[in-house]
């Protein structure tokens, strides 16, 4: 499997240059050449896996540059560290599935690609004899599952920008208190947007990149999305076997386009999903893309789903070269004009296409919490926030001949001011939370300027 780049003048990598290159050095994002389709009877077979199991035979065909035996021990070391021996558990509350990807050790979706990103980074890394500096910026949950990933690991450091301010309690200590000596938090004075802008201007520096060996963790590095495609595939299997449905629906909430990307993926591949519905809070850009054609910057508005707080979806270009007909030119004149005047623009089709491939819609915060508030009354199952606008929204999209699957990608307890304002009560605080407040800390408040930024990757890079 080789890998291109969305911009054109990245072409014929190598699964393990893909992932090491993180953003393409034309400033594009990579993808597979191809997108392998699985026939019915494949799907029977995989059926039959476990998740390390599934996992391996998903992600061995796109990483075929890396022994089996090598890839399968990567695979099972990274999600031995997950609580619960399904790694993605699916539950039926009420009349929907909710898929848990909390069960990891920053109980968080992330943990699913960057526990397996991190190993696959130190693998990488020890069989060529090489350092990394990787740099990434997060709206809440990346951070902390990334430093998680590679805290302790030799020949790397880690570099974790956050909007301060602009995260919960809990995902600013899970970051700020990890004190091995390769992490570094910055609490950049900006928004989330600030901070991710600053990171792919950064990683557009390729003698900076090349002098630093910089690495990335957001989910502009392909192996992250394809981590999480997996699960998709898991919740069908799970589905199917209960009920014999045929297809299904899944909800996603999502900021920055990435998970409902893998869905994408997965759908390409063959799983059968009806409808992908992308849940957005009052941070619309997707929701106005997909509804309208809409895809213009807008403020950012701080809410009750931090992880959601963002304007500019970094993976919606990966989406766009397929909607371009994976015409790299065409994405470069759609990505400069973006840069310029701050929207991109689609034909009457690409609306249309737009359409076909997504439903969505936005759940504000009185509405986050109402749900929040009658689902537990109805289940006593309690909903982070962000999860709670995926429901919010699948509900209000859903189609009554599918199986709804809503992805939950947070443990409650990481937004427990949210909760408390919705149920009246603080969930019970996990054993990885308790005694967070009474650590202590290691972060660096910065400015959002890249000229700092780059000043202090440079004093503090391995």
């Amino acid at each position: 499997m080789k890998y291109c780049s969305t911009r054109g003048k990245v072409q014929g990598l190598s699964f393990t240059d893909a992932v090491m290159m993180g953003l393409a050095d034309d400033g594009g994002l990579l993808l597979p050449e191809e997108i392998p389709g699985l026939s019915p009877n494949d799907l029977q077979q995989l059926s039959k896996l476990s998740y390390p199991e599934l996992a391996f035979q998903i992600i061995s065909r796109y990483a075929t540059d890396i022994p089996e035996s090598d890839l399968k021990a990567l695979v099972n070391r990274s999600y031995a560290s997950f609580e619960d021996p399904q790694i993605t558990p699916l539950v039926k509350q009420d009349d929907l599935y909710i898929l848990e990807l909390f069960h990891g050790p920053t109980l968080a979706f992330k943990d699913v690609a960057l526990q397996f990103l991190g190993n696959l980074f130190e693998y990488l890394l020890g069989k060529s004899n090489q350092r990394m500096n990787i740099i990434g910026a997060t709206s809440g949950d990346t951070g902390s599952a990334a430093i998680y990933g590679v805290r302790g690991k030799e020949n790397i450091n880690i570099f974790i920008l956050h909007p301060k301010g602009r995260v919960s309690p809990i995902q600013e200590l899970q970051m700020t208190t990890v004190t091995d000596k390769n992490v570094f938090n910055l609490a950049v004075e900006g928004t989330f947007d600030d901070a991710q802008a600053i990171v792919k201007d950064i990683f557009g520096d390729l003698k900076f990149k090349e002098r630093h060996a910089l690495g990335a963790v957001n989910s502009i590095n392909w192996a992250r999305v394809l981590a999480q495609v997996v699960y998709y595939f898991y919740a069908w299997f799970q589905v199917n076997q209960e009920t014999g449905a045929q297809q299904i629906d899944v909800s996603v909430p999502t900021g920055n386009f990435g998970d409902i990307f893998a869905g994408y993926i997965a759908k390409q591949m063959g799983v059968p999903i009806n409808q992908l519905i992308l849940a957005t809070n009052s941070n619309n850009i997707l929701s106005r893309c997909i509804n309208s054609g809409d895809y213009s910057i807008a403020d950012v508005h701080h809410s009750l789903s931090p992880s959601m707080d963002i304007q500019v979806a970094s993976n919606f270009e990966r989406y766009l070269y397929y909607l371009l007909d994976c015409k790299a030119e065409k994405v470069v004149q759609a990505m400069d004009n973006f840069k310029k005047n701050g929207r991109l623009e689609f034909t009457a089709t690409q609306k249309q296409r737009l359409r076909n491939d997504f439903l969505s819609s936005s759940s504000d915060d009185n509405k986050t919490l109402e749900t929040i508030r009658s689902f537990y009354k109805k289940t006593d199952y309690i909903l982070d926030p962000h999860t709670a606008t995926g429901i919010a929204v699948g509900e209000q999209n859903r189609n009554p001949a599918h199986p709804l699957v809503c992805l939950a990608t947070a443990h409650p307890a990481k937004f427990g001011d949210a909760v408390q304002k919705a149920i009246g009560f603080n969930p019970d605080l996990p054993a990885p939370f308790v005694g967070l407040t009474s650590r202590a800390k290691n972060v660096v408040t910065i400015s959002a300027d890249k000229e700092q930024i780059k000043n202090f990757i440079s004093a503090n890079a391995t």
